[in-house]
């Protein structure tokens, strides 16, 4: 479980920086060369690679050498783990309020019971 955490945790962090949903985003469209995928943003070659250390080394997305070329490659499977998250809170969320609303409607038919006497 705590492994688990941490993942999520890593991705999350990852996620939370605009430049790098960007460049999940734009990989989502295919593999890029990092040279072209640094040419989309205002920022220096060293501080883009700073995103791309963060993103791969939270599982995001992997780069593969050819050469020269350093090429990004979104790791679709790794989106899953926010996918399963989400759920997760979903379900958590869901329960609390069917819990709040049987109390609330119980609530009311005893209020409504207690008025006919």
């Amino acid at each position: 479980m705590a492994q688990y955490e941490a993942e999520v945790d890593g991705v999350f962090v990852a996620l939370a920086d605009p430049t790098r949903r960007r460049v999940i985003r734009r990989l989502g469209r295919g593999p890029t060369s990092v040279g072209e995928l640094a040419a989309e943003f205002p920022i220096t070659l060293p501080s883009f690679m700073k995103h791309v250390r963060t993103l791969e080394s939270n599982g995001l997305i992997r780069t593969v050498k050819t050469g020269r070329v350093r090429t990004c490659v979104l790791n679709r499977e790794r989106l899953e783990l926010v996918d399963d998250w989400l759920a997760e809170q979903r379900r958590i969320w869901e329960d609390r309020t069917d819990r709040l609303e049987r109390f609330v409607t119980t609530e009311q038919a005893a209020e409504e019971a207690v008025e006919e006497l």
